[in-house]
This record gives C-alpha cells, sequence and structure tokens, in this order.
C-alpha cells in the first residue's frame, strides 16, 4: 500500500537510475550512517547505563534482531560481549 502518487513514484526511480552506482552505493550509505545515528539516539535516550559495549548489542538488535532467530541473536548478542 502506498500514499505516493504513481507519476512521484516513477520520477523518484528515473532519478534514482540516472545515477552512477558509485552515487547511488554512497546514498544508500549515507542513509544507513543517518539510521543508525537515530537508532543509537533513541537507544541513548531510553537506557539506564551501560556504556558503549551494551549500546552495541543493543543497537545489533535494534538493526538486525528480526532477521535472526532468537537463538541466533542470542549468539551473536554473546559473541558481542566477549569481543
Amino acid at each position: 500500500m502506498t500514499d505516493t502518487p504513481a507519476s512521484v513514484s516513477a520520477r523518484y526511480a528515473r532519478e534514482l537510475l540516472s545515477q552512477t552506482p558509485a552515487r547511488r552505493v554512497e546514498m544508500a550509505c549515507s542513509m544507513f550512517v543517518s539510521a543508525k545515528a537515530l537508532a543509537l539516539a533513541g537507544i541513548r535516550l531510553r537506557s539506564v547505563g551501560g556504556g558503549p559495549d551494551e549500546e552495541r548489542r543493543a543497537l545489533f538488535i535494534r538493526l538486525y534482531g528480526d532477521d535472526f532467530t532468537r537463538e541466533g541473536a542470542a549468539i551473536v548478542v554473546a559473541h558481542l560481549r566477549a569481543a
């Protein structure tokens, strides 16, 4: 479902595809950096402490938690604790 008119979606796709592949990767990386910063800000806002290591674990869960089974996420979190 979308509330974006088809003409706007088509223009966006044309504009995006008019960029070089390197520029599209640069844009994607920039968006990821922004998303990571926003997620980390939210984690810090709700945090009661724990420091950078706990922030890394919380950031992993926030960004990638749904991509893993509960067991898989626990393995990654355990690895992050050991690092």
